[in-house]
Parts: C-alpha cells; sequence; structure tokens
C-alpha cells in the first residue's frame, strides 16, 4: 500500500473499465476491501485533478491504460469524496501490481453483479456504467443511502 505523503486523503477516484461485456476488476490487499474485488482507484496526489489520478491509478495498479470519458457518479461521507469515471480501454495486459492487489481481470459484468467478493458500492458502480448514465446526461440526481455513504449515479433505468 502508498502511504506517501503527497497524497490528498480527503479526495479519491476511480475508473470503471469496460471491455467487451467485461468489467477490470482488482483484488484487493488490505483495508476493508482486503479480498475483495473492487474497481481500480485511489487517493488524489496533491495538485492532482480527478482525470490525472483516474488515469495514473488504473496505469498502476493494473497496467492498463485507459482514458477517463464521463463522470458517473460521486460517494461522499463525513471523511472524504469519492469521484467515478467511466474509463476508456486504450491499451495493455491487465496484471497484478503485487502490492496493492493480488490480482486483477476482466469479469463479465453480470458475474460481476452477482458475486458474494465484489462490494455492493463497486456493484452500484458497475451497474450505473451498465445502464448507460453518464452523470452529466443525468435529467435528475438520484440519491441511495448505503450504510454510512451516500452515492449519487443512475444505478437503475427509471421512467418519467
Amino acid at each position: 500500500m502508498n502511504c506517501d505523503e503527497n497524497n490528498d486523503w480527503g479526495k479519491s477516484a476511480a475508473g470503471v473499465v469496460v471491455r467487451d461485456g467485461k468489467v477490470l476488476l482488482a483484488r484487493h490487499t488490505y483495508g476493508p476491501g482486503k479480498g475483495l474485488l473492487i474497481i481500480p482507484g485511489g487517493y488524489l496526489k496533491k495538485g492532482e485533478t480527478p482525470e490525472e489520478a483516474v488515469r495514473r491509478e488504473i496505469a498502476e495498479e493494473t497496467g492498463i491504460t485507459a482514458e477517463p470519458a464521463a463522470l458517473i457518479g460521486m460517494r461522499f461521507n463525513k471523511r472524504d469524496w469519492y469521484a467515478v469515471f467511466r474509463a476508456e480501454y486504450v491499451s495493455g495486459e491487465a496484471r497484478s501490481d503485487g502490492d496493492e492487489n493480488s490480482e486483477v481481470l476482466w469479469l463479465d459484468i453480470d458475474e460481476a453483479l452477482d458475486r458474494d467478493d465484489v462490494p455492493d458500492l463497486t456493484k452500484k458502480i458497475i451497474e450505473s456504467v451498465k445502464n448507460g448514465a453518464d452523470y452529466c446526461s443525468i435529467p435528475y440526481q438520484s440519491r441511495e443511502n448505503v450504510g454510512e455513504y451516500s452515492f449519487y449515479g443512475k444505478t437503475a433505468e427509471r421512467s418519467g
């Protein structure tokens, strides 16, 4: 785990990369996510934008080069915020970083949504991408209270 003092501990960003119907996930080796498959992401470096952090974190954690394409959701709690982007695959082969994760894999989206080792927030984020939502294109905001945080984004098809 990178404990860099240049991190901005109150700000983090992550990216959902989908390729050929599969989502890029990494099995975490520490903290509350230990042993779970989550989307790549992490803390911003001081002076870094969320988009820059997403590019860097995906590359560092997975070996994949991806480009943030759209903001798909935000998670807030009393300590920090977390911006989530849909990111387009550019190049690279999935591999573990040997530190923050023990494996990186492309998993079928529907399988990821059914697995017990994919946490609820990650499922909500993947579901948002599956439903084709980009935050800026949503004509309304949905707010779902899940435990001690709120996630803003489109998690289900809704009419009206």
